[in-house]
């Protein structure tokens, strides 16, 4: 269940990140599409100018075609290299090309032209290097109250002031967003890549101490016995003996630390739980460092499948939108305990008792010495887990 939530999540994360990257297929093309278009609201007051027959044939014509390429290069630009701009000075010179269409229609044809400027300033957001861009949006929206002035309807030009300066910035904040969002991915792929390594050496290390003293005890008393069989066969029977002693301390071993391998750890279920409940859209307080000082390890153990099962309930059944999960230190008339809180507003299960889940968690939990309730709570359900802490333990309030 978590690797399902932890997929979906992973498949959210890879379209945020698809959004700064050319398409790589007709569905990816057609959700940037929808994205882009949008935008090309502002086309429609030139368009509708064109189509009024104000002006001359020739300028007429002249404006469909400045206005067609204007369009076709600013989708080109920041549909096609949305995020990964065109290397070299192909970007530069499509913008200086936007920028010298947008300024002579807008000083042509009139204060309906202004819109031209709002992609003009969209183009220096995405694609220019952000100390260039914070340059050039000024730079457009001074160019645009130029035109204003020139063509007297300094109305229009200050309707658009803020759009064409806030959207561009808007840009340069949507790129570091996506920036960010990629070097985070790296980073926590990185540190997956170091804990993956860190846990090998650490199998490694824990097989050669169990392993590597005992095979090496092995292989000498096997070529002791062998040696000794002919002449002293009493002797060598000795040494069989002695490598059967040391086989089944070996076997011991490994099956004890394979034990030790499975158990489930409270702080990684804790770390699970915080991902599992934010993938399923409930609000999440979880305790990020846990003291788990004195903890018997039957105990964390008990209290891991504890907040294990309350979460896929409360993902899978409860219906509820906030989720809060406590770990308390508390002392009682038995003793200091680790207390595991986990409530939420959901609908608290079917109320026909309690479930398989709950049955085989109370057992777990008497076999670690704890005790478990559970049940409806004001505003959904409770559940509390305590496992008794080592008698020397301090005991505070905190998680």
């Amino acid at each position: 269940m978590k690797e399902d939530l932890r997929s979906g999540d992973e498949a959210r994360a890879e379209r945020l990140v698809r959004i700064g990257q050319p398409p790589r297929n007709r569905s990816e093309a057609m959700r940037k599409l929808v994205w882009v278009l949008p935008w090309l609201v502002f086309l429609a007051s030139p368009a509708q100018d064109l189509a009024s027959g104000h002006h001359t044939t020739g300028a007429t014509a002249a404006g469909w075609a400045g206005l067609t390429a204007f369009v076709g290069i600013y989708l080109t630009i920041v549909f096609r290299s949305m995020g990964r701009p065109y290397r070299g000075g192909i970007v530069t010179a499509a913008i200086v090309v936007e920028a010298t269409l947008a300024v002579t229609l807008a000083f042509t044809l009139g204060g309906s032209w202004f819109g031209l400027f709002v992609y003009v300033s969209v183009m220096c957001g995405v694609t220019f290097p952000l100390r260039i861009a914070y340059l050039t949006i000024p730079l457009t929206t001074a160019a645009m109250m130029l035109a204003g002035w020139y063509v007297h309807d300094m109305d229009e030009a200050w309707g658009l002031f803020l759009v064409v300066l806030l959207v561009g910035f808007s840009m340069t904040g949507v790129r570091q967003l996506v920036a960010t969002t990629i070097e985070l991915r790296k980073a926590r792929a990185t540190v997956a890549q170091l804990a993956a390594n860190e846990e090998r050496l650490r199998l490694a290390r824990d097989l050669h101490d169990l392993l590597g003293h005992s095979l090496s005890l092995i292989t000498l008393k096997s070529e002791l016995a062998g040696r000794m069989l002919p002449d002293h066969p009493d002797k060598a029977a000795q040494q069989v003996s002695d490598i059967e002693q040391v086989s089944r301390q070996a076997l011991v071993d490994v099956r004890e630390a394979v034990t030790g391998y499975r158990r489930p750890r409270l702080a990684a279920e804790l770390a699970g739980a915080q991902v599992a409940l934010t993938a399923a859209a409930v609000t999440a307080e979880v305790p990020a460092d846990p003291d788990l000082a004195g903890v018997p390890d039957d105990g964390e153990a008990a209290l891991a499948w504890a907040l294990r099962e309350a979460i896929t309930n409360v993902v899978r059944h409860s219906g509820a939108s906030v989720c809060t999960v406590e770990l308390l230190r508390r002392q009682t008339l038995d003793g200091p305990v680790l207390e595991l809180a986990v409530e939420d507003n959901g609908s608290g299960g079917s109320g026909k008792g309690p479930g398989n889940g709950l049955t085989g968690l109370t057992e777990r939990l008497e076999k670690a010495g704890g005790t478990l309730e559970a049940g409806r709570a004001k505003r959904g359900f409770r559940l509390v887990a305590r496992v008794p802490l080592d008698s020397g333990m301090a005991v505070g309030s905190g998680a």
